[in-house]
């Protein structure tokens, strides 16, 4: 082991030897269990995708319901799942992650079989909403359990394959969705995760190491409440925040709503021996950074998530179907980036992120420059999106790795709440970010080539703003400790 490898093994949480039975039953089953936590990560993935697809198919089957009743069959499963990760992350270190776990999937999955017989809109956005609740416990438990069965120095690999099931999420999933819907129906997007959800269940059950370790105490239920709601409300705002009018006072109650409890769980949390969210966490200039980094990569990447196959369609005329598999590539290319950044970046995470970054932006600026009213797919769309492909997989792995990195054991869990909470609200600025440009832009009359252009310029920007913050992915006390244990090491 070289002088840097042994310095980023000497870390407070790690240099004392792992316990004798449970830690090495859970090491001895890491395979198995990144394997479980994988597939459950792609289920919750690829439930938001497939959904986009079937929208116009769920405005065939329900004509009576509004657009607005419409959409929150996809926005109740956006928000509630980014309201519910954060509090999922802490129940999860107390709970015990396995337990958790199970119990997430096996309500995903059942909340997906209730989707597909729905009778009314409505009963269809109450199971969203279950199925977002289940999905945010199934994220941070997943992670948790991939951190805890793997010792120091394969944990970055392992996050770079648990991130890759992400990316294959979105690979498949808008193509998927599409071959589904046009041969099934809308109610099929839902079905096929009820087998994928109850082999997980079975197989985790039998292959998840049992709980090591005591259990904690309950997070303050008062807190965690406050932090629900307010992630909640301002999730909702900036994600309808285009439907319901930016100066509406649903936008500005949700909004300012949400900012308050938010402000008051923090401050709850500050004070409650059992808090609702861990502020210690946020010592940490690492794991600060990586949060921040998320936040704005995760708005340019949903911001133009929602463009690029808009584009496809209202520009260049393709189906929905060929809109999605002119996306396939660049996905394919982040699940290798992911794969490859996990083996490589665990002493170069900050490259990572950086490069990754500046990749994605590159991408979003050669869109913004070259592509044309006329269809230029094999000379500007797809060399592009391969780019942006390998710089998602980069950034998403080096993120989850660094924030990973800067946890202590006992909080993986919360931790991984928190930092997918950042992802999510970023998405959620992506998505009111493209929503306020196509309105000021001239709604319809916005799908332009010049409007889409500007959409591209605010990717652009985002993306590189969350490469120049990552150039403070570091921990200065880390950074000490690594210099002193290489100095020793090579005395």
């Amino acid at each position: 082991m070289s002088g840097s490898d042994a310095a980023q093994l000497v870390t407070p949480e790690t240099t004392a030897p792992p316990p004798d039975t449970g830690q090495n039953a859970a090491y001895a089953r890491g395979g198995l269990t990144l394997l479980m936590a994988c597939g459950a990560t792609f289920v919750a993935f690829l439930d938001v995708s497939v959904t986009y697809v079937a929208f116009p198919s769920l405005h065939k089957s329900f004509p009576d319901a509004s657009l607005s009743a419409l959409s929150w069959v996809v926005s109740s499963y956006t928000v509630v799942f980014a309201a519910v990760l954060a509090p999922a992350g802490r129940l999860a270190d107390v709970l015990g992650r396995r337990a958790l776990f199970l119990l997430s999937v096996a309500g995903f999955t059942l909340a997906s079989g209730l989707c597909a017989i729905a009778p009314t809109v409505e009963f269809l956005v109450g199971m969203r909403v279950l199925q977002g609740i289940s999905a945010a416990g199934m994220i941070p438990s997943a992670l948790s359990l991939v951190l805890s069965s793997r010792p120091p120095e394969r944990r970055s690999s392992a996050i770079g394959l648990w991130g890759a099931s992400s990316s294959a999420a979105a690979a498949v999933g808008p193509p998927l969705g599409g071959l589904l819907v046009d041969s099934f129906g809308w109610p099929s997007v839902f079905l096929i995760n009820v087998p994928l959800g109850v082999v997980l269940v079975v197989a985790s059950y039998r292959i998840l190491p049992p709980r090591t370790g005591p259990a904690g105490r309950m997070p303050d239920l008062i807190g965690t409440l406050a932090v629900a709601l307010g992630v909640g409300g301002v999730v909702a705002a900036l994600t309808e925040g285009s439907s319901w009018g930016w100066t509406s006072p649903a936008f500005l109650g949700a909004l300012l709503g949400g900012a308050v409890l938010l402000a008051l769980a923090l401050l709850r949390s500050r004070r409650h021996p059992a808090p609702a969210v861990e502020i210690s966490l946020w010592r940490s200039r690492k794991f600060r950074v990586a949060n921040i980094a998320f936040v704005l990569f995760g708005g340019s990447m949903y911001c133009w998530l929602l463009a690029a196959p808009l584009f496809a369609t209202e520009i260049w005329g393709y189906s929905e179907v060929e809109a999605g598999l002119a996306l396939a590539p660049g996905a394919v290319m982040s699940v290798i980036a992911s794969v490859l950044a996990g083996r490589y970046a665990r002493a170069h995470q900050r490259v990572a992120v950086v490069v990754g970054g500046v990749l994605f932006a590159v991408q979003c600026g050669i869109w913004m420059i070259g592509l044309e009213s006329k269809p230029d797919f094999l000379v500007v769309w797809l060399p592009a999106t391969l780019i942006g492909g390998v710089g998602i997989g980069a950034v998403m792995t080096g993120l989850s790795s660094a924030s990973a990195t800067a946890l202590p054991p006992r909080l993986f869990a919360a931790g991984a709440g928190l930092a997918t909470t950042a992802r999510q609200v970023g998405a959620a600025l992506g998505t009111a970010a493209f929503a306020a440009l196509m309105a000021v832009l001239g709604g319809e009359s916005g799908k332009t080539l010049d409007g889409f252009r500007q959409v591209f310029v605010m990717c652009t920007v985002l993306a590189a703003l969350a490469a120049v913050a990552a150039l403070w992915l570091t921990d200065p006390k880390q950074k000490a400790t690594q210099e002193k244990a290489s100095q020793e090491a090579e005395h």
